[in-house]
């Protein structure tokens, strides 16, 4: 039987009392977002809202933490555009949504900022002090409760970014690659890594670049002992790149079953064959509509019981997208029903049924 863990993509809404606090102290105007060297005001809001969001996930009896990336102005593009060697151009839509992040220039080399590790190790020091308040009580839900890290993954970088320093595309990737990979390697001790790939559904990659894609996500997954999985979500990646990243070395791949497309995504699960370790997108990141725990654990039985051929060792629950779209308070919500999803044994249903 397959182990079911709740956990997120990271980047949740800011609360709007945080949201409050850094518009005073910071502004809403593209200088004024996050550059990697903000004032301690703003580094203590961001820091008590990182503790709320661990709290939250905690006391939901979440199986994985992740410390809610309130920082990243940018969503994905975050790493790139807190570097030295980036100018921030111009605002560009987030993927199709209404949410919008500043164009990262690429104008020289790229090297580790050691920001996202700084920020893992503050989320650790935190879920180690909940741990250790919490080991007395034999009512508490953080029994089995694990750090989770998020890095957006090297295509999806690459693709929100524009190359101004390097040759040619596949050299801009592999230099992306090799910089989250020192970004990994500098973590601190975690349970699992999410690479978020969102543009490998959206924009797939060439013949010439995928075969790359999978030798910079394995380089990635090589640099940490933690269980590595690549989430692709907006949809279903098409065939050739599905293929292509059956080859890296990871623990598991992910896939939104929310936005349609699942008879793609089965397909090439069928097809090609899948990690034994999966995450899937049951619960929806960009819509507000909340669904029970008993649905959220059915739609993960029924894409389990259309692969037959394959016993999953562990699947991750999770919201189809980052959750960063969503009102606090439905976001709250998602949590619990996802938490409460994995301890659901749902019996096998119908496609129809999973519509609802």
């Amino acid at each position: 039987m397959s182990e079911y863990v709740a956990t997120s993509p990271g980047l949740f809404p800011l609360p709007d009392w945080a949201k409050s606090e850094l518009s005073d102290l910071k502004g809403h105007q593209k200088e004024d977002l996050i550059t990697g060297d903000e004032s301690s005001e703003v580094r203590g809001v961001y820091d008590t809202s990182r503790t709320e969001a661990i709290e939250t996930q905690f006391e939901m009896g979440f199986d994985r933490i992740v410390g809610g990336q309130h920082r990243w102005d940018d969503m994905l593009a975050h790493p790139l555009t807190i570097h030295d060697n980036v100018e921030t151009g111009g605002i560009i839509r987030y993927y199709d949504n209404n949410n919008f992040y500043r164009d990262p220039r690429v104008t020289g080399e790229l090297t580790p900022t050691g920001d996202i590790a700084d920020e893992l190790a503050a989320t650790a020091e935190t879920l180690t002090e909940i741990n250790a308040n919490n080991e007395s009580n034999s009512d508490f839900p953080g029994g089995d409760t694990a750090l989770q890290a998020v890095l957006p993954g090297p295509y999806s970088l690459a693709d929100l970014a524009t190359n101004n320093y390097y040759p040619d595309e596949a050299t801009f990737l592999s230099a992306i690659g090799e910089l989250l990979t020192k970004e990994a390697a500098a973590l601190p001790s975690h349970e699992t890594l999410f690479l978020l790939e969102p543009s490998l559904v959206t924009a797939a990659p060439n013949d010439d670049i995928a075969p790359l894609v999978s030798e910079t996500i394995s380089n990635i997954a090589d640099a940490t002992e933690s269980e590595v999985i690549v989430y692709t979500y907006f949809g279903a990646l098409d065939e050739k790149t599905y293929a292509y990243l059956m080859d890296a070395s990871v623990s598991a791949l992910g896939f939104d079953i929310v936005a349609g497309e699942r008879e793609q995504t089965l397909y090439n699960v069928t097809e090609y064959g899948v990690t034994t370790d999966i995450a899937l997108g049951v619960a929806d990141g960009q819509n507000t509509l909340v669904q029970s725990s008993e649905t959220l654990a059915e739609r993960a039985s029924w894409f389990q019981n259309q692969v037959p051929s394959t016993e999953f060792d562990t699947v991750y629950l999770t919201t189809s997208a980052e959750p960063f779209y969503l009102p606090v308070n439905k976001h709250r919500e998602k949590l619990t029903a996802l938490a409460g999803a994995t301890t659901d044994s749902p019996n096998a249903i119908t496609e129809t049924e999973v519509e609802a």
